[in-house]
Parts: C-alpha cells; structure tokens; sequence
C-alpha cells in the first residue's frame, strides 16, 4: 500500500505479523520493520537520528543528535551554535531566579523510545572501553563507520577522557553502579530528584517560560548525572564543588507546567573558555554563579 498526499508519503509493505512501514513527511523519515518482540523503529529528523531495536529481549537505543554536549566542562561551541543549539536557552544567571522572569525554553523529549537500564549482571558483561569498540559493534550488529558507531565512540571517549581539576566523574551503565556513586560521593541516605514536565498536547513546544518560585535546595554538594547517546542507558555522572541546585516552578505560554531542577556553578574558573554558557551569557570563566535547567532524562542526586 502506498499513499501520498500533502504531508508526504507512506509505504506499508508484508504480511501480517511481519509489516515494513516507511513514513515520508516535513518532520522527517519513520521507518518501522519486523516481527513482533523484534522490531526495529529508525527514525530520522531535524533533532538528529535515532534507532531503536531489540537485544536479547532488552530495548537497545541508540541516538545521534547534531552538536557537542554542553554539560561537560571541557565542551568548546562551535561559530554557529548560538543560533542552531536548542541547548543554547538553557543557560542563565543565577540573579535571573525570581518570581516573574520570562525565559525561552523548550523541554524536549525523545519521540523514540529512550534506552533503559540493563540489569547489572547483563551490564557488567559487555565491555565498556574504546579499545573493545569492534567487540562492542559486533554485539549490537553496529557498523564502525555508522552515524551509531560515531555517537557511542564519542560517548566513550567522553566517559575515558580527565575531567577538570575537582570534578570527580564516572559513567554509570547500569542503575546499581549510578547509585553505588552517588552514595560513595554524598554518603548513604540519597535523594534522586529529575525535571518534570506537565505538557498540553501531545508535544511542548518552544514557548516563553514564566517562573512562578524558585526554591533552593539545602544540599551544598550534589551529584548530577547527564543521559548519554549509547546503545543502552548510561549516565555521565560528576560531582563538583561549589554547585547549588534550585528546584523551579514554570508555566509556559502554551499551558505547559515545569518544576524544573537548575543546577548553579558558582566557580567556572576551571572551564573551557569557549563554552557555550559563557557565549550566550557574554560573561567570562570565574565567580559570576552560571546556571542551566536539566533536561528530563537527567538524574541530581543530593543528600536526603
């Protein structure tokens, strides 16, 4: 079966039990294949690629998305993300965190399914090293010069490289290792607290942002963990000195409600000069408090 129309095109393809569908349109391509319990969703738009199949019986992700990350503290911007990195509106001043400031943001979030935790056991299994990449793409049945293979070599070359002086940073692949971290790093009563998001709709769009209240949290120190691009959930952990977290109340001019966790640096004196922070909020690597709100899929944990 074949359609086409306005919106694009669409393919259906097999019998039933085992159906290709192919979806053409402004948003992108959408291409859906296999049997029940071993599907393969690819989809391919303007916020990058992503894949998603099945390995023995887990849900296996993998996502490219243009840009580099602009959580770590090494990251450097590129001439034109300032215009193109939807990351861009994250960042703020901590003076800006008052009833009544308006912000432009847009909370996103994965139209695949995202990648879940393996359970340890199965974890611990696969080996999680650069050296071991051609092991790794041979257990996913990934190719070395794919859009895939790229994003999970970067990934772990993030996950191997030195952090900054006083940043102490692990990658966790697995639930249990996250919180073996955070517990080693803040002591054993934890409190894991992540953005949530309220949407009207199906979708949040870009839209301005009014804050509502802002609360700071106790905690003085405080583990943050960044969702990373891989074949499987795995966390870019890192504990650093002189953070405050705030939890904050958004309402967005859409309807969309947010009680979003921004997380404060007040000394970036160890930063990549070239970070995006410092472009969008013109100021320069010291004692000026840098702020940016996490996405959903990212963990805080602080002591409880």
């Amino acid at each position: 079966m074949v359609g086409v129309g306005k919106g694009g095109m669409a393919v259906d393809i097999g019998r039933s039990g085992k159906r290709t569908n192919v979806g053409v349109g402004v948003g992108g391509v959408g291409v859906h294949t296999g049997a029940p319990g071993e599907q393969t969703d690819v989809g391919v738009g303007r916020g990058g690629v992503g894949v998603h199949t099945i390995y023995n019986n887990i849900p296996v992700y993998v996502g490219l998305h243009p840009g580099s990350d602009p959580f770590s503290y090494v990251y450097a911007a590129s001439a034109d993300q300032l215009k193109d990195d939807p990351n861009v509106a994250l960042f703020f001043l901590e003076n800006n965190l008052h009833q009544g400031t308006e912000m432009k943001l847009h909370f996103t979030k994965d139209p695949i399914r995202k990648a879940t935790f393996l359970p340890r056991q199965i974890a611990d299994s696969i080996p999680f090293s650069s050296k071991k990449l051609p092991q790794i793409y041979n257990k996913f049945s990934i190719q070395s010069n794919s859009l895939e293979g790229e994003i999970m070599k970067e990934t772990l070359s993030q996950c191997e490289s030195k952090g900054i002086k006083g940043e102490e940073k692990y990658c966790a692949t697995s639930l249990e290792s996250m919180i073996d971290f955070s517990t080693a790093k803040l002591g054993k009563k934890v409190k894991a607290i992540s953005t949530e998001v309220h949407v009207k709709g199906k979708c949040s769009p870009l839209q301005k942002y009014t804050i509502k209240g802002a609360k700071k949290l106790v905690a003085d120190e405080a583990v943050v963990c960044h969702k990373k691009n891989y074949a499987y959930a795995v966390f870019y952990c890192h504990k650093t000195v002189s953070t405050k977290v705030y939890v904050v109340s958004l309402v967005g001019a859409h309807g969309t409600k947010a009680k979003a966790v921004a997380v404060c640096h007040t000394n970036t004196a160890k930063w990549n000069p070239k970070h995006l922070a410092f472009k969008v909020l013109k100021v320069k690597p010291g004692r000026v408090p840098v702020c940016h709100f996490l996405p959903e899929d990212h963990v805080v944990w602080i002591p409880n």
